[in-house]
C-alpha cells in the first residue's frame, strides 16, 4: 500500500515537453531518499490543459503542479513527498487561494463548468494497465449487455440516450446502429474512425492515449448489438503514443478474455485489429476511410448504398469516431435517461473540444451542449491574452464556419450551429482576436482543404483551386468587386455538386466569413488595404519622424537593406526594398514604426 501516489501526464502535449525525463527523475529521487516503498509515479493521460505541461498532481492530497521542470524534481520529493510540505511556488496558481490555502482544481475556473464523460479516465488512471480500467467500472457495460440485454435492447437504450455522432454530422448512434442490425449478411463489421485530421483538433488522439479500454468495450458493444464479430479501429500514424497504447490496451484484453472467442462465456466472438493511416484528411469521410482500410488508394464511394448495408469489404458496417463511442460505456451502466438529461432538447450529453488559438488556456475541454460560446472562451478558456478583443472563433475546421462576436452567447449544440452557417464538427475551437484577418483565415483553411482532396471528383479537384486563386487575388490587392460575386457563387456550386463531406463543406469557412465580416473582403478589394495588417501584398511600413530618435537599430537589423538614415536623425524605409518582415517594428524601442 502506497501512501502517496504521483499522477503524472503521459499525453502527446507534456511529453513533448519533457514529461517522460520528468518521470525518470521523479523515480529516481524517489529512490534516492528511501521512498520507493511508499510513494508510486503513475503514467495517465491528457489532464486537459495542455498549456501548463508538463503537469503533475501528488495524492491524497490533490496538489496540481504545473510547468515542471527537472530541476524541480528534488525540491517536490524532499520536500512535499519526504517531509509533507506542499512546494507552493510550482503549484496550478488558480489552486492557491488568497489565504494561502489549497483549492480543490475541480473548483479552478478551467474545471468547474465541466461534466467529463469521455474523458472521465483521461488523468486519472493508467492506461496501460488494464486492471485500474477494470477497478473504474471498466468492462462492466460489456458484461451487462452480454448477460442481461438483447441487442435490440442495446440498440434501443442508445436510441432513447438521444446519442449523436461526434465526428461532425450528428447523426444519431442508435439509428445507424439499428440499420446495420436490420441489414442481413452472415459477415459484418464495427469500425472506428480514430483519423481525426482537422487541424487543432487533438480530442480522439486524447481518448486513446488516455482510456483505450472505453474504445475497446465499447467497439464490442456495438458488435454484439448488429451481430458483428470483428471490429478495426483506424488510426493516422502520425499518433505514435495513441498506437502504442492501444495495442497494449488490446493485448491485454485479450489476454482476460474481454476480446476474442465466447467472451463472458456468452458465446458472443469479437476480435479488434488496427489499421494505420497516412495521415490524409479525406480518409475522415466514411467511405474512404473503409477504402483505405480494404488496402485501396483513400477514396469516397457513391452514396447510396450506405455502410450499414454494404460498408466494409462490402459488408454492413457501423461507423462511428472515438468520442461517439467513448461514451456508450457510461451509457450502458448509467442509463438513457441520465445522459439526455445533460445537454439540449436535440443535442445530448456533452462535447469535447479542443481549444487553441487566441486562448490563455489552451487544451482539451468537455462541457454539456448547450454552454455558451462565452462561457467557453471567457471562464473555461480564460480569456484572450493581452487584453486583445474576441472577434471570431472557428469551429469544425476546414469544414466548419467562423462565429463571430454577435454570436458570442450562442447555446453550442448542433443545430445552432448550423443555423448560423457552422457546424459542431469534431470538436476543433480556434479562437480569434481583434487582429486577425478574416479573409486570411479563410484562405488558410482553404489552402488544407486543396492539399488534402483525393482528385476524384472535379468540383473539389478543380473548384476548390480556383476558390484558393480568388483568395489569393483578394489577399493580394488584385481582385475586384466581381470576382467577390464569383466566389460566392462557386462556393455553391461546389457545396451541391462534390462527391464527399470534404468537397461539400470546403466552401464553409469561406461563407461564413463572407457573411460576416464581408466588409474586410471590400476592404482588400477596393481599398487595396487589409484592416487587420495581416496580408503581407497589402502592408506597408512607415517611421514617424515625432518619435523616431535616429537610433540607427532598425536599420542595422533590416534584412533587405531597406532603412536608411543618419544617427541621431529621422529615418526613412524603402518601400520598394522592403520585404515586410516586421523585424523593425518588433524591435525598435520608441514605438516610431507603424504598420499601415
Amino acid at each position: 500500500m502506497f501512501r502517496s501516489h504521483v499522477l503524472v501526464c503521459g499525453g502527446t502535449g507534456c511529453t513533448s515537453s519533457g514529461s517522460e525525463q520528468i518521470i525518470a527523475t521523479l523515480e529516481k529521487e524517489i529512490e534516492r531518499n528511501g521512498l520507493k516503498d511508499e510513494v508510486k509515479v503513475i503514467k495517465t493521460g491528457c489532464f486537459g490543459l495542455c498549456a501548463l505541461g508538463p503537469i503533475m498532481i501528488v495524492y491524497p492530497e490533490g496538489s496540481f503542479y504545473s510547468m515542471v521542470k527537472p530541476e524541480d524534481i528534488p525540491e517536490i520529493v524532499t520536500e512535499h513527498l519526504l517531509k509533507g510540505r506542499i512546494v507552493k511556488r510550482l503549484l496550478y496558481q488558480e489552486t492557491v487561494q488568497e489565504d494561502d490555502t489549497i483549492e480543490s482544481l475541480n473548483n479552478t475556473n478551467f474545471y468547474k463548468k465541466q461534466h467529463r464523460v469521455a474523458l472521465r479516465n483521461c488523468g486519472v488512471i493508467n492506461p496501460e494497465n488494464i486492471d485500474e480500467y477494470i477497478g473504474v467500472d471498466g468492462y462492466q457495460a460489456l458484461g451487462k449487455v452480454l448477460t442481461e440485454m438483447t441487442p435490440e435492447e442495446v440498440i434501443q437504450v442508445v436510441l432513447d440516450s438521444g446519442l449523436r455522432g461526434r465526428g461532425g454530422a450528428g447523426f444519431p448512434t442508435g439509428r445507424k446502429w439499428s440499420f446495420a442490425r436490420a441489414s442481413v449478411n452472415e459477415q459484418k463489421y464495427v469500425a472506428c474512425n480514430a483519423d481525426e485530421g482537422d487541424p487543432g483538433a487533438f480530442m480522439d488522439r486524447s481518448v486513446l492515449e488516455g482510456d483505450p479500454h472505453a474504445l475497446i468495450e465499447a467497439m464490442a458493444i456495438a458488435g454484439y448489438a448488429i451481430g458483428a464479430n470483428q471490429g478495426y479501429v483506424y488510426v493516422r500514424a502520425e499518433y505514435p503514443i495513441a498506437v502504442k497504447r492501444l495495442q497494449i490496451a488490446i493485448d491485454q484484453a485479450k489476454e482476460y478474455g474481454l476480446l476474442g472467442k465466447n467472451i463472458f462465456d456468452s458465446g458472443f466472438d469479437f476480435d479488434l485489429e488496427l489499421r494505420l493511416g497516412a495521415g490524409a484528411f479525406v480518409c475522415g469521410e466514411e467511405t474512404a476511410l473503409m477504402t483505405s482500410i480494404e488496402g485501396h488508394r483513400g477514396e469516397p464511394r457513391c452514396r447510396p448504398p450506405f455502410p450499414a448495408v454494404k460498408g466494409l469489404f462490402g459488408k454492413p458496417t457501423v461507423l462511428n469516431n472515438v468520442e461517439t463511442y467513448a461514451n456508450i460505456p457510461q451509457i450502458i451502466l448509467n442509463g438513457a435517461d441520465w445522459f439526455n438529461s445533460m445537454g439540449t432538447e436535440k443535442s445530448k450529453g456533452t462535447k469535447v473540444f479542443a481549444l487553441g488559438g487566441k486562448i490563455n488556456n489552451t487544451g482539451l475541454v468537455e462541457v454539456p451542449m448547450g454552454t455558451t460560446l462565452r462561457e467557453i472562451v471567457e471562464e473555461i478558456g480564460g480569456g484572450i491574452p493581452g487584453g486583445k478583443k474576441f472577434k471570431a472563433a472557428q469551429t469544425g475546421g476546414p469544414s466548419g464556419g467562423c462565429i463571430p462576436a454577435e454570436h458570442f452567447d450562442i447555446p453550442i449544440d448542433y443545430d445552432n450551429l448550423l443555423s448560423i452557417g457552422s457546424m459542431m464538427g469534431s470538436g476543433g475551437l480556434i479562437v480569434m482576436d481583434e487582429d486577425t484577418c478574416m479573409v486570411d483565415i479563410a484562405k488558410f483553411f482553404l489552402e488544407f482543404t486543396v492539399d488534402e482532396s483525393c482528385g476524384k471528383c472535379s468540383p473539389c479537384r478543380i473548384g476548390t483551386k480556383r476558390l484558393l486563386e480568388m483568395l489569393d487575388k483578394i489577399t493580394k490587392g488584385n481582385a475586384t468587386l466581381e470576382d467577390l460575386d464569383k466566389l460566392e457563387e462557386l462556393c455553391h456550386y461546389i457545396k451541391e455538386n462534390a462527391l464527399c463531406g470534404l468537397g461539400q463543406t470546403a466552401p464553409n469557412p469561406v461563407l461564413s466569413t463572407l457573411h460576416f465580416f464581408r466588409d474586410e473582403y471590400v476592404a482588400h478589394i477596393v481599398d487595396k488595404k487589409c484592416p487587420s495588417g495581416v496580408c503581407k501584398a497589402l502592408l506597408s511600413y512607415e517611421i514617424q519622424a515625432d518619435k523616431c530618435k535616429g537610433c540607427t537599430l532598425c536599420s542595422r537589423i533590416c534584412p533587405a537593406g531597406a532603412i536608411s538614415g543618419e544617427v541621431k536623425k529621422v529615418h526613412t524605409i524603402d518601400k520598394q526594398k522592403c520585404v515586410k518582415c516586421g523585424a523593425c517594428m518588433e524591435k525598435c524601442r520608441f514605438g516610431a514604426i507603424v504598420k499601415k
